[in-house]
């Protein structure tokens, strides 16, 4: 299932991929909301060949609920088959196995829900580093915690569910008029440690496109950090103190640094108890660095490699300075209004 506004050129690339998965029985549904592009004219005329491929057309928006909850809702009502899976316009699955894959991971007891994973394409320059990174970390959280049994969100550029799930808690009614979490928070709502799968396979991955400006980078990172802040309690507790324990790592660590490069400029001669706080925090902020560094490392690398082992270091420092950047960007623009586009 694909919801798309304005997104002619991804979906001529797309649906001849979906089109092609090697599962045996299922129809691709795409959502045309309101688009003005020519993606209704595409879809009316130029996409016989593709058998599976049918679609419903949106002229108009609601009050009570965000544009893409009302698009994602509508095409749960409207599918043929018990299970959905969702990705993005602008993302493309590893191969033709993809669909296959995803829906093999339901064969444990009781799921109802596939969380997948899906990596940005790699590309030169800065920022096209730091989506990677961020978008790794973000995975090593959501993936780690769904396998220790406390799932949280998932992404809707690879995500799979049965319907039945979303009628049976009332879909988006809690967070009809929040923009976005058609993906997360509804995951965040409905995931249990039993009813949640998660597919590591690189087969079952979806390569998206990276945004290719700060500013609608930064956009879309404003809609992902208001939403989490609907999470439940214990998420955002638990999250909060990931984030915070980050965070403080690396101001100790600076503080720990200056102080000894001003106290060696200065001729200031430490004590034996001065000499062993410094150490006991060099310490603890080397332990913590190069256990982050191996863990993270081994997940990049099952992930299919999304970021460069030597990176990390540098990786962990970037999300220090991410964290505190963005949560502050966020706060300050918290009252500007934000778009689905």
């Amino acid at each position: 299932m694909v919801c798309a506004r304005n997104e002619l050129r991804n979906l001529t690339d797309l649906l001849p991929l979906l089109d092609s998965q090697t599962y045996p029985t299922f129809e691709v549904l795409v959502m045309d909301d309101r688009s003005t592009d020519g993606t209704q004219h595409f879809l009316e005329n130029e996409i016989s060949h593709l058998s599976r491929v049918r679609f419903i057309r949106i002229d108009k928006d609601y009050d009570h609920v965000t544009p893409k909850k009302y698009a994602v809702t509508i095409a749960l009502k409207k599918a043929l088959h018990p299970i959905v899976l969702l990705t993005d316009a602008d993302c493309r699955p590893a191969g033709s196995d993809w669909l296959a894959g995803m829906v093999g991971q339901l064969n444990k007891p009781g799921a109802d829900i596939v969380l997948g994973f899906s990596p940005y394409e790699h590309r030169p320059g800065l920022l096209n580093l730091l989506i990677r990174i961020e978008t790794l970390f973000t995975a090593v959280q959501y993936v780690s915690l769904a396998l220790a049994g406390r799932p949280y969100m998932g992404v809707g550029r690879n995500l799979m569910y049965r319907r039945q799930l979303f009628f049976d808690n009332r879909g988006f009614y809690s967070h009809m008029n929040v923009l976005g979490g058609d993906d997360d928070l509804f995951i965040n709502e409905v995931a249990t440690g039993r009813n949640t799968a998660v597919s590591l396979d690189p087969a079952t991955f979806t390569w998206s496109q990276p945004k290719e400006t700060w500013a609608d980078w930064r956009m879309q990172k404003r809609r992902h950090l208001n939403v989490g802040k609907h999470y439940k309690t214990g998420h955002k507790v638990r999250l909060g103190l990931l984030t915070g324990s980050h965070v403080l790592t690396w101001w100790l660590g600076l503080i720990v640094g200056l102080t000894v490069l001003v106290s060696w400029q200065v001729g200031y001669p430490f004590t034996d108890s001065d000499q062993l706080l410094l150490e006991t925090v060099g310490g603890l902020f080397a332990l913590r660095l190069l256990t982050f560094w191996g863990i993270v490392g081994r997940i990049s690398y099952r992930l299919a490699h999304t970021v460069h082992w030597a990176i990390i270091p540098l990786m962990d420092v970037t999300l220090a300075v991410y964290y505190v950047v963005m949560g502050l960007n966020t706060y300050i623009n918290r009252r500007r209004k934000l778009y689905w586009r």
